[in-house]
C-alpha cells in the first residue's frame, strides 16, 4: 500500500484524459480512394495534367484571345468615331469643358447609341489617362476587341452550306488596309479574315471606321503562328493562293477561286514572307496594264474576291 502511495505521490497535479480521440483514432476511415483521388499520387498528378492540357486546348479552340482597350482622343476623333459605330464603353468629357458644336454632338451620340457610359473627369485626370496628348476634353474608350480562332471561319462557311472563303494578311501593319479588307471580305461573301498575333495591324478603333460598320458581321481570327495556321486550312481541303507581283499564275487563269480558298495578301513594300510564300499552293499575280507596280493590301484582296464572287455565282 505504501509502494502504491509512493508511486501516485509522484505525480504532478491530476490526471488529464485524451477527450475521446484515441477511441476515434481506432474508428475506421472507409474504403481507401482510388489512386486518381489520393494527394501527391502519381495517377493523380497525370490526371490534373490532362485536365490542364484538355481545358488549354479548350481555351484556344474557342477564341483567338482579346485585344487590349484603347483610347480615341480629341473632338473630332471622337465624334468620327461615334458616327462610325466604333464599338465604345465610356465617354469622357472635362469638366467646365467649353460646350462646342463638337461635343454637344458626342453626347447625343453617346446618348441616342445607348450603352456608353458618360463620365465627367477633371482634366488633370484626362491628361494622366492620355498620357499628356491634346484630348480637347473629351476621350472615347473602346473596349477590347474578341477575335475569332481560325478555325471558327471554317464553322462559319459550313454554317452556311458555302465553300470557305478567308483573307490572310502576312505583315500588313497600317489598321485602315486591315478595315477596307475587312469590307471587302463582306461585300464579296466572304467568311472572314486572319492576321498575326504579332507584328500585324489589329481591330483597333482606326480599322472600325474603315470598315464602315461591317466589322459587326465580318469575324477577324488571330493566329499565334500564320504559317501554321495555313497549314492546318490546307489539312482542311482549302488551297492557300498568295499574291504577289511576280505570281507564276495570273488571276484570270486560277481555277482555284470557286472552291475552298484562302487568299493571303502581304505588305505593299514587302509582299509576302519567305515562309508564308513558301506554303501557298499558288503564287498570282495581278495584271496591271496601267503599270503600277504595286495595290495596297485592301485593293488587292477586293479585286481577288470580286473575282472569286463572280466565279461562284
Amino acid at each position: 500500500m505504501a509502494a502504491n502511495n509512493r508511486r501516485m505521490s509522484g505525480k504532478k497535479g491530476a490526471q488529464v484524459g485524451s477527450g475521446g480521440k484515441r477511441r476515434r483514432g481506432l474508428e475506421g476511415k472507409g474504403p481507401t480512394p482510388p489512386a486518381e483521388m489520393r494527394k501527391g499520387h502519381a495517377k493523380q498528378r497525370a490526371a490534373n495534367a490532362k485536365v490542364r492540357r484538355t481545358t488549354g486546348r479548350a481555351q484556344a479552340r474557342r477564341g483567338g484571345g482579346r485585344s487590349t482597350s484603347e483610347l480615341v482622343v480629341g473632338r473630332n476623333p471622337v465624334v468620327e468615331a461615334l458616327r462610325e459605330g466604333v464599338p465604345a464603353s465610356t465617354l469622357y468629357v472635362q469638366q467646365f469643358i467649353d460646350n462646342d458644336e463638337r461635343v454637344r454632338e458626342a453626347l447625343q451620340l453617346a446618348a441616342e447609341r445607348g450603352g456608353i457610359n458618360l463620365m465627367e473627369a477633371p482634366r488633370p485626370e484626362l491628361d494622366r489617362m492620355t498620357n499628356g496628348l491634346n484630348h480637347q476634353g473629351l476621350v472615347l474608350q473602346v473596349p477590347p476587341y474578341e477575335y475569332a480562332h481560325p478555325e471558327d471561319l471554317l464553322d462559319a462557311a459550313a454554317d452556311e452550306g458555302q465553300d470557305p472563303l478567308i483573307v490572310a494578311l502576312d505583315g500588313v501593319t497600317d489598321p485602315r488596309n486591315l478595315g477596307a479588307v475587312v469590307r471587302s471580305v463582306t461585300a464579296f461573301g466572304g467568311h472572314g479574315v486572319v492576321v498575326p498575333e504579332r507584328r500585324a495591324a489589329g481591330m483597333t478603333a482606326g480599322a472600325w471606321k474603315t470598315s464602315a460598320g461591317t466589322a459587326a458581321r465580318t469575324p477577324v481570327a488571330r493566329a499565334t503562328n500564320l504559317t501554321r495556321a495555313l497549314e492546318q486550312y490546307q489539312k482542311a481541303g482549302l488551297v492557300v493562293v498568295g499574291l504577289a507581283a511576280d505570281g507564276e499564275v495570273e488571276l484570270g487563269d486560277l481555277e482555284a477561286l470557286d472552291g475552298p480558298v484562302v487568299i493571303v495578301v502581304g505588305s505593299e513594300g514587302k509582299g509576302l514572307s519567305r515562309l508564308v510564300g513558301e506554303t501557298c499552293d499558288f503564287r498570282v499575280r495581278i495584271p496591271m496594264p496601267g503599270g503600277a507596280e504595286s495595290l495596297n493590301a485592301g485593293v488587292a484582296a477586293g479585286v481577288v474576291l470580286y473575282e472569286a464572287a463572280r466565279r461562284r455565282s
